[in-house]
C-alpha cells in the first residue's frame, strides 16, 4: 500500500519589525488554511518565523528580548496551534527560543495533526559573525545572539513518516542529510532566511538560488529522501530575501517550487516510498559505505595537510 503524504511548504512574504506577533501568526493561519483546503497534511514554515530577521541589525544586550519565545506554545503563537488542531494539520515552525536558563537558540518544532509538538531541533550550523561591522548594509549576527545547538540531528515520527528536522545554513552540509538518514528519515524539513547581502561571502547574484537549490537536491538524492524546504522571501525592512521554497524528491528532482516571493502555498503529493529503490541499490548504505574510511570527517573540523597514504607501487 502506498504510503504517501500530503506536503506543503508555506513561503513567507517579508516580515517588518513594525508587525506584532499576532498579526504574523494571522498570515500563517491564512497559509495554514490554505494549505489544508488543498489535502495538506504537514505544512512547513519558514526558520524565524514569527518576527523580521532580527540578526541583520545590531542590538545592545537587553535590546533584543522582543523577538524571542520563552515558551511554546505561548499566547501570541496559541492560535496556530488551535487552528491546526482543528483542520487536523501538523505543521513545522522556526523561532528564536529563549531558555529557562538565559540561553539563546535558533529553534524548530515538529507539531503533529493532534497540536502536540513531537519534535524539536537547535541550528547546529550558524553562519556570520558575532562583532558589530558597521557601514555594511546589513549585518549577519547569528553567531551574537545564538548559541550553536545542543539537541543533535533528531528524526521524528509524524504519523508514521520519519521527519528530520534542520534550519538554514545546515542545509549546505551534507553531515546533516547523512546524520538524519542514517538514522531512518524519509523526509527531511527545514526553514530558511537567505538575504541577497551576507558580509564575507561574496557571489554572482544568480549564484544564491543556485546554490539553494543544489543543496536541497544533492541532499535529497544521496540520502534517498524528501527535503521540503520553507523560506522567509521578498523584501523585509528594506532588504531582499531571495524566495525558492520547493519540495524535492528522492531523485533530486524539484516536485514543485514557489513562483514568487510574497505569502505562497506550494502542496505535493509525496509518495513516501519512492526513496525506496534508491535506499536499497546505489545507495543501500549497509551494502556499500565506508565509515572506516570516512574518520578525518569527524576527527578534523578546519582544511589541513594531506594524510599520509603508505603504498608501495609495485603491489
Amino acid at each position: 500500500m502506498a504510503k504517501n503524504l500530503m506536503l506543503a511548504v508555506a513561503q513567507v512574504g517579508g516580515i517588518d519589525s513594525s508587525e506584532s506577533k499576532p498579526e504574523v501568526v494571522a498570515r500563517l493561519i491564512a497559509l495554514l488554511e490554505e494549505a489544508a483546503s488543498q489535502g495538506a497534511e504537514l505544512v512547513v514554515f519558514p526558520e524565524l518565523t514569527l518576527t523580521t530577521f532580527f540578526p541583520r541589525t545590531w542590538f545592545e544586550e537587553g535590546h533584543f528580548d522582543e523577538y524571542f519565545e520563552k515558551s511554546m506554545p505561548n499566547d501570541d503563537v496559541r492560535p496556530l496551534f488551535e487552528r491546526a488542531k482543528d483542520l487536523g494539520v501538523g505543521f513545522y515552525l522556526g523561532y528564536a527560543e529563549l531558555t529557562s536558563d538565559q540561553k539563546r537558540y535558533n529553534t524548530s518544532i515538529l507539531v503533529n495533526k493532534h497540536g502536540d509538538i513531537v519534535g524539536k531541533y537547535r541550528k547546529m550550523h550558524l553562519p556570520g559573525h558575532a562583532d558589530n561591522r558597521e557601514g555594511l548594509p546589513n549585518q549577519h549576527l547569528e553567531k551574537k545572539y545564538f548559541l550553536e545547538g545542543d539537541l543533535g540531528f533528531g528524526v521524528f515520527d509524524f504519523h508514521g513518516v520519519q521527519v528530520g528536522m534542520c534550519l538554514c545554513n545546515d542545509r549546505r552540509w551534507p553531515e546533516v542529510y547523512r546524520s538524519l538518514s542514517l538514522q531512518g528519515a524519509e523526509l527531511v524539513v527545514l526553514g530558511y532566511n537567505t538575504p541577497d547581502f551576507v558580509p564575507g561571502w561574496q557571489e554572482e547574484p544568480h549564484a544564491k538560488m543556485f546554490t539553494h537549490l543544489l543543496s536541497l537536491q544533492a541532499g535529497a538524492y544521496q540520502n534517498s529522501v524528501f527535503v521540503a524546504a520553507a523560506g522567509k522571501s521578498g523584501f523585509e525592512d528594506g532588504h531582499h530575501m531571495i524566495g525558492g521554497s520547493a519540495v524535492v524528491a528522492p531523485s533530486g528532482e524539484i516536485l514543485a517550487k514557489a513562483a514568487g516571493e510574497g505569502d505562497e502555498v506550494v502542496v505535493v503529493k509525496a509518495d513516501i516510498d519512492m526513496g525506496r529503490p534508491y535506499k536499497e541499490s546505489v545507495f543501500d548504505f549497509a551494502a556499500h559505505r565506508r565509515p572506516d574510511a570516512y574518520g578525518i570527517i569527524a576527527e578534523r573540523k578546519g582544511r589541513g595537510a594531506p594524510l599520509p597514504v603508505p603504498f608501495n607501487v609495485n603491489d
